[in-house]
């Protein structure tokens, strides 16, 4: 980091703290709105205070000369100035750092992203997952060509899990001669995701039982390969309507961290007239959760 870089992200900081402080009234932080202040909003070592640091520290932060602070004391900060989330990561930004991610509520389904995926319901088999691949909802057709994740136990409800642990799986969604390629896409993206979620023990036990389950996954991982998720055409082969090539679309939700998959039917293939024939024999409605 040069010396100008440094500079910069101190005066940054400071001054991203001090106009969060000057916002919030006493009262938003039960203490009492009384005494003459010279500026709106807290006093630095009110915030001090609330953010269990020095006066001094936190001063020094404020008036860009403070050392570039921990992880633990940027938590402390985003609590006591009552950061949003999106301020909360703008705050550990500016020193260089990645906000830890914020766990989501059981059965949480990001509402943007099903919103979409009930829209491709009657066109387009799809699904959303959390970032270690767990799915959280499927539209019809999804469920009409994989069947139900949702009530699965355990890791069963997971794609990457799937993936490395049922060939017959494998050879529903890719020809043999594309599986080194997806399965270098699944570990590198969850090398990404593991990264990110540091410690968090969730994605360490999938983690752990992969390897514990696949020599594959195990030799894969130790490659140390990191990368965003993407994936290549499909070719599914459904009982009833035959062979389906299906291109593969994955949206990043910047809200939530959980990302769809949709399926679309490869333009001058059969697949949109065979996918409307499923719809048609399966009285397909739109999809609920």
């Amino acid at each position: 980091m040069t010396s100008a870089t440094h500079a910069t992200w101190r005066h940054e900081l400071g001054d991203f703290l001090r106009r969060r402080r000057e916002s919030i009234a006493p009262a938003e932080v039960g203490l009492p709105p009384g005494g003459r202040r010279r500026t709106p909003g807290l006093r630095r070592d009110e915030v001090a205070e609330l953010a269990n640091m020095s006066a001094v520290y936190y001063e020094r932060l404020e008036q860009g000369r403070g050392p570039q602070p921990s992880a633990t004391m940027l938590s402390s900060l985003a609590q006591a100035l009552r950061l949003s989330t999106d301020e909360r990561d703008h705050l550990y930004r500016l020193t260089g750092q990645t906000a830890p991610v914020a766990p989501e509520p059981a059965g949480y389904v990001d509402p943007s992203l099903f919103a979409v995926l009930n829209a491709a319901a009657y066109t387009a088999p799809g699904f959303i997952a959390d970032e270690l691949g767990t799915v959280v909802a499927q539209n019809a057709l999804n469920v009409a060509l994989f069947g139900e994740f949702l009530t699965r136990p355990g890791w069963a409800g997971n794609v990457v899990w799937l993936w490395f642990t049922s060939p017959e799986w494998r050879l529903t969604l890719d020809p043999e001669d594309q599986h080194d390629q997806t399965s270098r896409a699944y570990v590198a993206d969850l090398r990404a995701v593991a990264g990110r979620r540091d410690a968090e023990p969730r994605a360490a036990a999938l983690v752990a039982e992969l390897r514990s389950v696949s020599r594959r996954f195990a030799e894969l991982w130790d490659e140390h390969q990191v990368s965003v998720l993407h994936c290549a055409t499909k070719r599914v082969v459904h009982e009833q309507v035959g062979r389906l090539d299906l291109d593969c679309t994955v949206t990043l939700s910047p809200l939530s961290r959980q990302r769809m998959l949709l399926l679309h039917p490869v333009p001058g293939t059969p697949a949109a007239e065979r996918l409307a024939r499923l719809v048609t024999s399966l009285g397909l409605t739109p999809a609920g959760r």
